[in-house]
């Protein structure tokens, strides 16, 4: 009996290890704020769902970890809300939140210091964890600590992700600081991803940086890759200033007169083309695409073919001009001599039909229709093509 007693506690004494966990405190979202100011504690704050599935494996493969709960019971209030119930609907309205997991850690003042998504390892989450666990983030604002001239990389990547959505300025800031402190060091792939994203024109602090390390750059990309992207660097404020946001037109005269003497007049030209394809069609200002698409595209050869697939497309849809739906066609034809799929035959019977080759429209809506039943998609634009020509 003494045997089966002690077997009965031991069992229960594992069934209650098993279940500990990060503890997570109960009360109101204000409440669980109010008790991390007090105590110079930073909430963090598990973002869930009922139904999301890595929001589950978290929280019984990795809450539970001794290593996790020992280190966020000891440094952090820790809280947890469904983002689709009561407080959390707000909460998630607050923050932006729209993917699950999401971590969140917030001062006293609900200021968000760092934010994570999405499932993580142990090793992940406990540096996530410890990277929050700085006690200047408990006592001040990340904004404050950053006009104080907090400046460890860690600290500034931080903040770039934080307020690079929200206050792009205050980012951008923090990226010219990153790159001063690191201008001795190696700049890896990452980082170059940083330096371009943050640098928007010549007279950015950045600038002076990609003009700096072009050497080391070009080592990360190519020459052909740093002229395009320079390019752009120099012209992009000039485009939005020539763009007229009431007739939704660019104005040519304007970024001419003001692109060529940075890039040259073929250069300009260009750019203004790109940009006109993608501004044109977005908007649906079709006769300004089709105009812009046939210089933009002018030399074929010198573009992919799928590129070329989605401007013949466009045409198929919304172009009536006999010369530019020639043009489309042998753009069409092109993506078929490398590979016929559902999607590009039809495209190319379509153009077929409209510049009146009806044989041919015929064939490829045909293909079109067998490739989509074998590949079991839909079939249903070729059949109504098919229909059309009869």
């Amino acid at each position: 009996m003494k045997r089966l007693f002690t077997l009965i506690i031991f069992s229960v004494s594992l069934s209650i290890f098993a279940q500990e966990s990060i503890r997570f405190e109960q009360g109101t979202f204000k409440d669980i704020l109010a008790k991390a100011k007090t105590e110079k504690k930073l909430v963090f704050l598990d973002a869930f769902a009922v139904w999301c599935g890595p929001c589950k494996m978290m929280e019984k493969n990795v809450f539970t970890l001794p290593a996790v709960r020992s280190f966020y019971n000891a440094h952090f209030i820790n809280a947890r809300f469904d983002m689709e119930k009561g407080e959390g609907i707000d909460i998630a309205r607050k923050y932006g939140i729209r993917s699950y997991p999401a971590f969140l850690f917030l001062n006293g003042d609900g200021e968000v210091v760092k934010q994570t998504f999405g499932y993580m390892a142990e090793e992940a989450f406990l540096a996530f964890a410890k990277e929050a666990s700085d006690p200047k983030l408990a006592t001040a604002s990340i904004k404050e600590l950053f006009e104080k001239g907090a400046s460890s990389p860690e600290f500034l990547l931080n903040m770039m992700q934080l307020y690079s959505q929200s206050d792009f300025p205050l980012a951008q800031k923090a990226s010219e600081r990153f790159f001063e402190v690191k201008k001795n060091q190696p700049l890896t792939k990452d980082e170059l991803g940083i330096l371009l994203y943050f640098t928007k024109s010549p007279t950015d602090v950045n600038y002076k940086t990609f003009v700096a390390r072009k050497p080391e750059i070009i080592n990360l990309m190519s020459a052909d890759i740093y002229h395009q992207f320079d390019t752009n660097i120099k012209i992009s404020h000039i485009m939005e200033e020539a763009f007229d946001q009431k007739t939704g037109l660019i104005n040519d005269d304007y970024f001419y007169e003001k692109a060529i003497p940075l890039v040259g007049k073929a250069e300009a030209e260009t750019a203004l083309n790109r940009t006109k394809i993608i501004v044109y069609a977005s908007a649906g200002r079709f006769a300004e695409y089709e105009k812009a698409a046939l210089q933009y595209y002018k030399t074929p050869e010198n573009f992919d073919p799928e590129e070329l697939l989605r401007a013949a497309w466009l045409f198929s849809e919304h172009v009536t001009t006999p010369a530019s739906l020639k043009k489309a066609e042998e753009w069409a034809e092109k993506s078929v001599m490398r590979s016929e799929t559902v999607e590009n035959t039809y495209i190319l019977a379509k153009l077929y039909a409209k510049n009146g080759k009806k044989d041919n429209a015929k064939m490829y809506a045909e293909t079109s229709k067998k490739l989509a039943e074998n590949q079991g998609k839909d079939a249903s634009l070729a059949i109504k093509l098919l229909e059309s020509l009869k």
